[in-house]
């Protein structure tokens, strides 16, 4: 199914993607280690993941079946281009799936989550909406509120160092994501599940060539307990017998195909679940959606504007 938002949420050029606001490029990740591939592959398959250390005295083991990965004291930081090429791209081209924890650190990450809930307080939230599927009432697809987001509005200046360091990392992979030609993305689409039980129904982001290549996902969800909170997102890869349940976590960032190869769904959430969305777009399969819209608002004899759909995850 598509989705909509308001026209001028498109557009964010290639030149000006990977800095935040001073100018920084550089991501704060973990060690060298501590890229999770094994964390995907239980997710796809269900068999546990080993165990890497022992607790030390004193520190609780975490239990569940998807554990959190910690960086050690004193760790070596990874540069985002070993990141992006070393894990990111062979993730992609292996699984169309790719999963990162603890992402942008525990401070950035606080800051971002503390921008979320004071946009939800100012209610700046609106019901999410559907393209497709008019006749059907959006509430019973999709159980969300969102909120659009460029990253340069007051009080949204980690929201926008978000944005930078996923721009950072896809810039990175450089025309090595499935030989796509990322020229732009959307503004950021910050949604909330506000626990009463909602979710999305199975769908995919981009069923019909509007532009979008790849969804980019960061929760930031303390302490989330999917057997309690649910909340889960369900992921069904195109010709694979698995499917992968990837709990929305705070500091994870989820990567995915935005196309028919990622049908996926959000199950009942039952706390209050927050995640901001971006999407990229290849510029070839972007620039015929755009003339195929514009052709069609001519023969309706409408004015032309830019469309671009959504999907909270």
């Amino acid at each position: 199914m598509e989705d909509s938002c308001p026209t001028g949420s498109v557009g964010f050029s290639c030149q000006s993607m990977g800095r935040d606001s001073q100018g920084r490029g550089s991501c704060s990740l973990e060690s060298e280690g501590a890229a999770v591939g094994g964390l995907l592959l239980l997710a796809l398959t269900g068999h546990r993941e080993p165990k890497r250390r022992r607790p030390e005295q004193g520190e609780a083991e975490e239990e569940g079946t998807t554990k959190r990965h910690r960086a050690e004291p004193g760790s070596r930081r990874v540069p985002t281009s070993r990141l992006a090429l070393a894990y990111v791209v062979p993730c992609m081209d292996f699984y169309g799936i790719c999963v990162k924890d603890s992402f942008l650190g525990e401070a950035l990450g606080t800051q971002i989550l503390v921008e979320v809930e004071a946009l939800n307080r100012s209610g700046k939230f609106r019901d999410g909406q559907l393209v497709s599927q008019r006749t059907v009432p959006s509430c019973s697809i999709r159980g969300d509120q969102i909120a659009w987001v460029e990253g340069r509005e007051p009080g949204c200046q980690a929201i926008g160092t978000l944005m930078a360091r996923v721009d950072e990392l896809i810039l990175q992979c450089a025309g090595k994501l499935g030989g796509y030609d990322i020229n732009g993305r959307t503004k950021a689409m910050v949604a909330c599940y506000p626990g009463n039980g909602m979710g999305y129904v199975r769908h995919v982001d981009n069923p019909h060539g509007d532009g979008r290549c790849v969804t980019c996902i960061y929760y930031l969800n303390r302490q989330w307990d999917s057997k309690i909170h649910g909340g889960i997102l369900q992921i069904y890869p195109e010709g694979r017998p698995v499917v992968a349940s990837i709990e929305p976590i705070f500091d994870r960032l989820l990567i995915f195909w935005s196309d028919r190869r990622n049908p996926h769904e959000v199950k009942p959430a039952y706390a209050t679940r927050y995640a901001i969305t971006v999407w990229y777009f290849d510029a070839k399969e972007r620039a015929e959606a755009k003339g195929r819209h514009q052709l069609a608002s001519a023969q309706r004899g409408g004015p032309s504007h830019g469309t671009q759909a959504n999907s909270p995850t």
